[in-house]
């Protein structure tokens, strides 16, 4: 059986939502980062890089990285069409699933939710949070302009909007205004059953009922 490595909340929450679409059996597996988990050795040696989301396959190998797990589970489940058939779709849906990631995540909200890594200075770390916040607030402006006129990234629901979900659920998590159309995307994800089911199983039942998607 397959296992997924995550963390509640984190950006395996994307994943967790893709295998859920998907309908994969899998077993899901904890990895507190508070606690130091993903640095212990019985870790590291499914994903070296010590960093959540991780998929171990039935074969025993072990996929690591967002873009690459959902690429894999977009390729896996065809039938789910989580990737456009068109090169010109596939282009779109990279690009935006890793801006979300590399830039919005690894670049914004990294430097709020880990600012030590950026500077070890506590004079230097509200500017390095500032620094955050206005990568962030420039990632969305430019994802707000390509969602116009879409309720997806693409036609329909695929990797890229998995992944722009994630960095959406921590804005709202931090109270980061989202702009119109990102807020739309936000709204119409937290319908999807998917969402619904993992926002539940890893705690966050509430946040549907904070935007009035319960029921």
């Amino acid at each position: 059986m397959k296992r997924f490595y995550m963390t509640p909340g984190s950006c395996s929450t994307g994943i967790h939502i893709l295998l859920e679409e998907c309908g994969l059996v899998f077993e899901a597996w904890i990895v507190n980062l508070l606690a130091g988990d993903q640095y212990k050795k019985d870790y590291l040696a499914i994903n070296p890089k010590g960093s959540v989301p991780a998929l171990v396959l039935d074969d025993g190998s072990a996929l690591t990285e967002f873009s690459a797990i959902a690429w894999w589970l977009a390729k896996t489940c065809p039938k789910r069409k989580l990737l456009p058939e068109s090169i010109e779709g596939e282009v779109r849906v990279l690009g935006i699933m890793n801006y979300a990631v590399h830039t919005l995540h690894t670049q914004g909200f990294a430097r709020i939710f880990t600012t030590e890594r950026f500077s070890s200075s506590a004079a230097e770390q509200e500017s390095v949070k500032a620094q955050g916040r206005q990568i962030i607030d420039q990632g969305f402006a430019i994802i707000n302009r390509e969602l116009a006129g879409r309720d997806y990234v693409v036609e329909n629901f695929g990797i890229a909007d998995a992944a722009l979900f994630y960095v959406e659920f921590w804005a709202d998590r931090t109270g980061i205004p989202l702009p119109e159309n990102c807020l739309a995307h936000y709204r119409r994800m937290l319908t999807r059953p998917a969402v619904r089911q993992v926002l539940a199983e890893e705690g966050y039942a509430a946040v549907l009922k904070q935007d009035g998607q319960a029921g």
